[in-house]
C-alpha cells in the first residue's frame, strides 16, 4: 500500500494532520487541495505535496484521494462541479471520504464514482485532531468490501480501531448516531454542572461524584473541566454539533420517530450559532447554561 500515492482534499485540522501522520510512516502524499489557497499552499510545502488549485489535478496526481469536506453541498462541490471535479480522471481511482455527512450524500456520491469506473468508501471517524495526528482514529468504514479489503492496510494505519458496518451509507447512520448520541451527552454535562454552579456547589467534587454514578460518561473525561474553566479551544465545534444533531435530526423524520432530546439539544448548538459560539467547542455549549455566561 506505500507505494500508492495518497492525496488530500479538505486540509483542515482533520485532514492536514491525517496527511502528517501518513507522511511520517512512510506513504507519499502526492497532491493536496482546500478551499484556502493559503493553507493548501503552506501543508503542500510542508509535506513535499503538489498544491493543487483544480480538483482533477488532485485525482491526476494521487491512486487513492481522501476527503475530508465540512457537509453534503461541499461534498458534492468536489465531487460535481460541471466544470472541475474529482470525477474527471477517476477511472482506477480510489476515493475515500471522511466527512460527517448525510447517508444519502454518500450514496450518491458512491454511484456516481462506480459510473466512471473507480471505487469509493465511506471513512467516518470518531475522533479528535490529536488521534488524527497519531494515526489512533476510530473508524466506521462502509461500501464494497473487495475495495475495503485492498485499502485496509492504510485505513490500519489511520486507525486503533476500525469496524467494516457494510453497504455504502451504514457507516454514515452509526456515525450520525455516535454524534446525536455525544451531543446529547454534552448539553446534558453542561446543564448539570451548571445547575451545580448555580448551587453553590464545589465542581470538581460534583465532577468526582458524576464519574463514580451513573452520571459518568466520555464526555465528563473530555469536556467537564473545560466547561468549567470555559476552556473552548476548539476539538470539534459547536457548528458542527449542529450539523450531525440536524443529520440525526432528518434520519429520525424518515424513520417516523420522535427524538425529544436530540431536538432539544440541536435547538442549544443553533442558538451557540445564532449568538455568533458556532465555532467554541461543543463544550462551549456550557456558556448557555452557567448563570452570568452568554445565557437568556
Amino acid at each position: 500500500m506505500k507505494d500508492k500515492k495518497i492525496a488530500f482534499v479538505g486540509i483542515g485540522r482533520m485532514g492536514s494532520n491525517m496527511a502528517r501522520h501518513l507522511k511520517d510512516q512512510g506513504y507519499t502524499v502526492s497532491a493536496v487541495s482546500d478551499v484556502s489557497a493559503e493553507l493548501t499552499q503552506s501543508v503542500a510545502e510542508e509535506l513535499g505535496a503538489q498544491a493543487c488549485a483544480k480538483l482533477a489535478d488532485v485525482t491526476a496526481a494521487a491512486d487513492i484521494i481522501i476527503t475530508v469536506v465540512s457537509d453534503d453541498q461541499a461534498m458534492y462541490d468536489i465531487f460535481t462541479n460541471e466544470g472541475d471535479n474529482l470525477l474527471q480522471g477517476g477511472s482506477g481511482k480510489v476515493f475515500i471520504n471522511c466527512a460527517t455527512i448525510s447517508p444519502k450524500t454518500h450514496i450518491d456520491i458512491a454511484q456516481k464514482t462506480v459510473e466512471v469506473g473507480g471505487e469509493y468508501l465511506e471513512g467516518c471517524m470518531a475522533s479528535s485532531i490529536s488521534q488524527a495526528r497519531e494515526g489512533t482514529l476510530y473508524l466506521m468504514v462502509a461500501g464494497d468490501e473487495d475495495s475495503y479489503k485492498k485499502c485496509e492496510p492504510l485505513l490500519d494505519e489511520l486507525s486503533v480501531n476500525m469496524r467494516y458496518t457494510g453497504e455504502t451509507g451504514s457507516a454514515a447512520k452509526v456515525k450520525a448516531l455516535v454524534n446525536m448520541v455525544m451531543n446529547i451527552n454534552t448539553a446534558g454535562l453542561a446543564e448539570g454542572l451548571g445547575l451545580g454552579h448555580a448551587l453553590g456547589l464545589d465542581l470538581k467534587m460534583l465532577q468526582e461524584v458524576f464519574s463514580q454514578t451513573g452520571a459518568n460518561s466520555r464526555v465528563l473525561e473530555t469536556d467537564g473541566e473545560d466547561m468549567e474553566a470555559r476552556d473552548h479551544e476548539c476539538w470539534f465545534s459547536s457548528a458542527h454539533a449542529a450539523k450531525d444533531s440536524g443529520i440525526a435530526q432528518d434520519l429520525a423524520q424518515d424513520a417516523g420517530l420522535n427524538l425529544p432530546l436530540n431536538d432539544a439539544t440541536k435547538a442549544q448548538y443553533d442558538k451557540m450559532i445564532a449568538k455568533g459560539l458556532g465555532e467554541l467547542d461543543k463544550s462551549g455549549v456550557a456558556e448557555l447554561t452557567f448563570k452570568g455566561r452568554h445565557a437568556d
